[in-house]
């Protein structure tokens, strides 16, 4: 099957043209899209019409072991009754809109700042995958920065200065600084994990830098000195010539590399108007052996 990919801006992310990933299974199809994100980071497809099991089974398919432990799951049960299709919707599981007090939208307002799914857990997300199922007739789009560009542009005085950093990352943090607090049976599910500041992506071979609202200190740093840093990098990182913006339409499905990509949902009225997405999120394990 022919992969081909158009790029959206001059820095990153891709529209793949025509294809239906439910028949997608051989390994050169699988491989040739794996590549597209090394270049790209963020890819665009049209028209994927997937049921719940047919998203799960892609994503298996694509990279094997699937992130559940989500702060949506420490909060209540899925409606979908499996922890890895993360429930990415305005409305409750009989399907109406969420009152503006309900704490699972409580929590999902952080998803508005910028942030790496996963990077709160160890191994980290790898990709995530979002498909649309329902689309407001308002905006409602999704933004991706590329901390590839971001730190190559940085000067060679901060790359060495940073080098070499390692940072917590903690869900309780990001969601407290909105105002939603964990309760204490809901913070032990929810330990945080440290990474590195910089990464190397395996299969480009480019520096990153990875970063996300979870971001909440620099190890062995002062707290305060290092959350002006984490700030002035996410600042940094997120200027417009480094972030392609996404206007969802029905259907479409949306992988994204979370080692080399910030995102950050924007804002729209979701008390009048239903958003209806499924996410699943890959664990940063060895790829998968594919026939």
């Amino acid at each position: 099957m022919t992969v081909t990919i158009t790029q959206l801006t001059p820095v990153f992310a891709g529209e793949v043209g025509p294809i239906d990933l439910r028949d997608v299974h051989d390994r050169e199809s699988l491989e040739a899209i794996r590549a597209g994100m090394d270049k790209y980071a963020v890819l665009v497809f049209r028209d994927q019409k997937f049921t719940n099991e047919e998203q799960l089974d892609f994503a298996q398919r694509f990279d094997g072991t699937l992130h559940a432990r989500t702060s949506s799951s420490a909060i209540g049960n899925n409606r979908f009754g499996n922890e890895a299709l993360a429930d990415v919707s305005n409305v409750d599981k009989d399907g109406n809109i969420r009152d503006a007090n309900n704490r699972m939208r409580a929590s999902s307002v952080a998803n508005r700042l910028w942030h790496t799914d996963a990077s709160f857990v160890d191994p980290p997300g790898r990709y995530s995958m979002l498909s649309a199922r329902v689309v407001p007739t308002v905006r409602a789009d999704t933004e991706f920065a590329d901390m590839r560009a971001a730190y190559d542009a940085l000067d060679e005085e901060t790359r060495r200065s940073i080098e070499g950093l390692r940072v917590f990352h903690s869900i309780v943090y990001s969601r407290h600084v909105l105002g939603f607090d964990f309760n204490d049976d809901e913070k032990d599910k929810l330990k945080g994990a440290v990474h590195p500041l910089v990464r190397t992506i395996p299969g480009s071979g480019r520096r990153a830098l990875y970063l996300a609202s979870h971001a909440e200190h620099i190890v062995d740093m002062p707290v305060p000195e290092g959350r002006l840093l984490l700030r002035d990098l996410t600042d940094h990182a997120t200027q417009p010539h480094f972030v392609y913006q996404h206007v969802w339409r029905p259907h479409d499905f949306v992988i994204w590399d979370n080692r080399c990509t910030m995102h950050r949902a924007r804002p729209f009225d979701d008390q009048k108007h239903r958003r209806e997405m499924r996410r699943t999120t890959t664990l940063d394990l060895p790829l998968p052996v594919t026939a």
